[in-house]
């Protein structure tokens, strides 16, 4: 491959990257805990963009529940979204061999 193929690829390669970057906000994942009583969506950038909280398991006598339920279910959610970036950042490495000729 001669310098001048290579540098367009290189350029191909940032602009994939830099569309990867603004596509994060457009990928979603859900956690669930408590057997689906609280439910937390979150972006590719970990920002949470949903809660869902079933009544039933709001108790003041009992707030810590609450908490521990939230917490498991932002960390589901988290490794649900670990699992999609890698799926996708997969399929990205996928075409950058294709950019340098490998198959």
């Amino acid at each position: 491959m001669n310098p001048f193929d290579m540098m367009k690829n290189m350029k191909d390669l940032q602009k994939n990257v830099d569309k990867m970057k603004s596509q994060l906000e457009t990928i979603f994942a859900t956690g669930i805990s408590g057997a689906g009583m609280v439910e937390i969506t979150i972006n590719g950038k970990y920002v949470i963009t949903d809660i869902k909280i079933d009544k039933a398991i709001v108790d003041p006598e009992d707030v810590n529940t609450l908490q521990v339920l939230i917490a498991a279910a932002f960390n589901n959610a988290s490794e649900n979204l670990q699992q999609k970036l890698q799926e996708e950042s997969a399929k990205m490495a996928g075409s950058f061999g294709n950019m340098f000729g490998q198959n």
